[in-house]
């Protein structure tokens, strides 16, 4: 997979300038700069170990620098089957994570609960955060990884600066009883 060059935002040119709105060029740097942080808990995150190394190597989309520090990160990527009990803590790494953040559920059991439809694991992780893509699979392929990254990174060129404070943002928080 090949990383596309990065197009000129719209603006205006002129002999020694280029001109263009705030939104694009923030949207454009997010994008290209997104810190991760993996929140791996079984098969999916040796699918990550993959998706990092030399062969697919997802530093080519600008997230080469993976954080272990939720303050550090703006996205989450929850790979593997999550307990119940281990519920609170994926909630508490979210609710840590600074504005803007985006959360990426990798694998079966992150998505849905996967093959274990039992009382102690938790069927989805959208049951206790907002989840923006999620990555199918069991245990999805590095490409398939590379793919989820990149409709993340296009989710943050397209958003728009003011997004995350409007009622509707507000309303899916409260929805998950984060304030």
């Amino acid at each position: 997979m090949k990383p596309e060059i990065v197009e000129a935002p719209k603006g205006h040119t002129g002999s020694g300038f280029f001109a263009t709105s705030f939104d694009e060029v923030i949207g454009i740097a997010r994008s290209n700069s997104l810190w991760p942080l993996p929140f791996a808990t079984s098969c999916c995150g040796i699918e990550f170990m993959a998706t990092m190394g030399s062969h697919y190597d997802i530093a080519r989309f600008g997230s080469e620098r993976p954080s272990f520090s939720p303050r550090q990160a703006d996205l989450l990527m929850v790979m593997g089957t999550i307990a119940k009990k281990m519920a609170p803590i994926v909630k508490q790494v979210y609710l840590q994570m600074a504005e803007p953040r985006w959360v990426l559920a990798m694998g079966a059991c992150a998505c849905s609960g996967g093959i274990f439809d039992s009382y102690s694991v938790l069927q989805g992780i959208d049951r206790i955060i907002p989840v923006d893509v999620y990555v199918p699979g069991c245990p999805p392929r590095p490409e398939q990884v590379l793919e989820g990254l990149m409709q993340v990174q296009e989710m943050a060129r397209n958003e728009s600066l003011r997004r995350r404070n409007s009622e509707e943002y507000a309303h899916l928080l409260q929805s998950f009883n984060i304030q």
